[in-house]
């Protein structure tokens, strides 16, 4: 649905995107992930139309942005970092507002009515956009990008300053539009990504250092072993030992419970499997065990690694450790 090959974005001596390629298919739900001035927005405002790119293609459904800017637009739906609102509009005219510009053919009665179910703005329409809160603001800012039922939905930070609750419902939402839809969310918030995307590309210093499916990223990650393991014993006695064992590089207890067991994580190198050893010694000291897990790489860890990795390369080192780089 979404292609992008070999895309720069310069100003002056600085890339601001430099020489990346990725594909979205369609029905995706992408994760666009990385520090704060990586890139992501440049990107998103070329894929977008409003910004021109130095060179490359940026493509949605096989048009080129720059050769059918027009036609590619109907095709997207937009939510930059701070919404478009018109804040003395009610919700509705700012929605009756949008469907005029975007020129749409829908029932307009039945489209609007439909959007505000979808977005759950009921009971908002006609309040003016100023009252609202920002979460809801939020909320009418999505509206406002699906009118026309555009395939293709792009959100810049969509829960940027939005308190817990509101955060959890715009994620939940923008998962729902998922089902129809195809999205890209750009977001530096490495739960937010994990919680709502198929598939998660990273992007730092204006390149793709990482492209992975989400399910997939303990798989990839070629980083210390973790166990966490629950075990019924004097946690004290028990973490000493655990400490002793070869190849053990970190272990804490996690929580301790009231019939006498607790939990630990623990991490060993790469090339240590530490259950069976974790095993003899616990039966060694008859400590039962209760619950046993890998747990492996978490979201933060790989997120951490790329840039690693991407830093090490442009230092001639490796210490790198997130693999499967590059485009899918």
């Amino acid at each position: 649905m979404i292609k992008v090959e070999h895309l720069v974005k310069k100003y002056g001596d600085r890339y601001a995107v430099n020489d990346i390629s990725f594909e979205v298919r369609k029905g995706e739900i992408v994760g666009f992930l990385g520090p704060n001035g990586a890139g992501k927005t440049t990107t998103l405002n070329i894929l977008t139309g409003y910004l021109s790119s130095t060179s490359g293609k940026a493509m949605v459904d096989g048009m080129d942005i720059l050769e059918h800017p027009m036609e590619v637009k109907k095709k997207i739906g937009f939510l930059p970092e701070q919404p478009p609102l018109y804040l003395d509009m009610t919700v509705r005219e700012y929605l009756n507002f949008i469907y005029d510009l975007r020129k749409c053919k829908l029932n307009r009665k039945e489209h609007i009515a439909e959007i505000i179910r979808v977005v759950k703005l009921e009971g908002t329409e006609n309040r003016m956009i100023k009252n609202l809160s920002k979460g809801y603001r939020q909320r009418t800012g999505i509206a406002g990008a699906i009118v026309g039922n555009p395939e293709v939905i792009i959100f810049d930070e969509p829960t940027n300053g939005l308190d817990p609750k509101q955060i959890i419902d715009i994620r939940n939402l923008i998962k729902e539009l998922g089902r129809d839809h195809t999205v890209i969310l750009s977001t530096h918030i490495l739960s937010e990504v994990k919680s709502i995307c198929d598939r998660i590309l990273i992007i730092n210093e204006g390149k793709i250092v990482a492209d992975q499916i989400t399910g997939d990223i303990s798989k990839n990650y070629h980083g210390n072993r973790r166990v966490s393991v629950r075990v019924e014993g004097p946690s004290s006695a028990v973490l000493a030992e655990m400490k002793k064992l070869p190849g053990v590089v970190y272990s804490r207890i996690g929580a301790e419970y009231s019939d006498g067991s607790a939990s630990y994580l623990l991490e060993s190198r790469e090339d240590v499997d530490l259950r069976k050893p974790l095993f003899f010694m616990l039966a060694k000291h008859s400590w039962p065990i209760l619950s046993l897990e890998l747990p492996g790489a978490n979201l933060e860890d790989v997120f951490i690694a790329a840039l690693d990795e991407e830093n090490a390369e442009e230092g001639n080192t490796n210490p790198g450790k997130a693999k499967n780089k590059g485009g899918k």
